[in-house]
């Protein structure tokens, strides 16, 4: 018997009975690992006061239990034999309510695998986007933001909630900054992304400077959206110059955190994006109804389905998505839009 482990963006089959997990492959997969002195993941470990709670007889360690410990929400789905795990409560609450910037690894176009932490100690701009959204066209814009800026310690990190990189690839021909792309939406359940394009500001000391907002690097559909770029560059630009002056603070700004059914929602999408890509298609639909049904003004989980299941996301189900989004007030996990600029 086998089943597959989605946590975060790792993707483990696992041998054995569902939900138990080899101690050797568990720590591959989650960086944790129990030792006598509790659950350990490098030098930073966390008692275990009855251990019979996470490890079987046979020396086997049992998901659920363990990423309760740690506030991450599980969707078990046995009938495709899939348990997917989600980012932790606790780092999202950190982010939203501290302004702790939660690190992170994807892959890249480039071959590469990035990771947040990495980027310590120059000012970054995280801008999330998609191939299902007009956006894919503004990443001219943000090079040549990144262009001007380089000098003076500015990074920008583009990150594509896409599938595969040949999906992303052809939006980001000529383009030099990285271009993440992330499978399992792992960044929306961190900052609790809830449309695309969001940007993130994240200073050099890995605080989040200016949470989630809405921002375009191009005005190429500012007359369908509303929303022009040049004053969020301008922005950005007096912020990596040090003129704060011109750059509104936002301790103060509470940022929505993700419901349970959102959460809910998002690993039912993982779910259903991991049978997408396995060719699974006929099972990873009624996974995306699902979703959508928990989350219908979320187009991180409605819009970005509608590829992965043969229907136009810029056709006429969209516009009526739009337009309930509209009526409904624009709902967005960011800044209210009166703090927008």
């Amino acid at each position: 018997m086998s089943w597959t482990l989605l946590w975060d963006s790792a993707v483990a089959v696992i041998d054995g009975d569902y939900g138990s997990i080899g101690s050797n492959q568990f720590a591959d997969v989650t960086g944790w690992e129990l030792r006598p002195e509790g659950l350990c993941n490098g030098d930073a470990c966390v008692p275990v006061r009855d251990r019979t709670v996470i490890e079987m007889s046979d020396g086997r360690l049992l998901v659920e239990p363990f990423a309760a410990m740690f506030d991450r929400p599980i969707v078990k789905d046995p009938e495709v034999s899939i348990l997917a795990v989600g980012a932790s409560r606790n780092d999202r609450r950190d982010a939203l309510a501290n302004r702790t910037a939660p690190d992170f690894r994807l892959p890249a176009l480039d071959g590469q695998t990035y990771s947040l932490s990495e980027l310590r100690g120059r000012r970054t701009v995280l801008v999330t986007f998609s191939s299902w959204c007009g956006c894919r066209y503004d990443l001219p814009g943000w090079q040549a933001l990144a262009d001007e800026l380089a000098d003076e310690g500015l990074v920008i990190i583009a990150i594509a909630f896409d599938q595969e990189a040949e999906i992303v690839r052809p939006f980001a021909e000529g383009i030099s900054i990285p271009v993440l792309y992330d499978p399992s939406h792992v960044v929306s359940e961190l900052y609790a992304i809830s449309n695309v394009p969001t940007t993130v500001w994240i200073d050099e000391n890995g605080r989040i400077a200016r949470p989630n907002t809405p921002a375009f690097g191009t005005d190429t559909f500012t007359d369908f959206h509303g929303v022009p770029s040049g004053p969020h560059l301008e922005m950005i630009t007096s912020w990596v110059r040090g003129d704060d002056e011109f750059v509104p603070r936002f301790e103060d700004a509470v940022i929505d955190e993700l419901s349970e059914d959102e959460v809910r929602a998002r690993l039912l999408f993982r779910i259903g994006a991991h049978l997408h890509r396995e060719g699974r298609d006929g099972e990873a639909g009624p996974r995306f109804d699902q979703a959508s049904k928990l989350a219908p003004l979320d187009f991180t989980v409605a819009r970005a389905s509608m590829p992965l299941t043969g229907r136009d996301p810029f056709g006429e189900e969209f516009l009526a998505l739009y337009s309930e989004w509209e009526q409904a007030g624009k709902p967005f996990h960011g800044l209210p839009p009166d703090m927008n600029f």
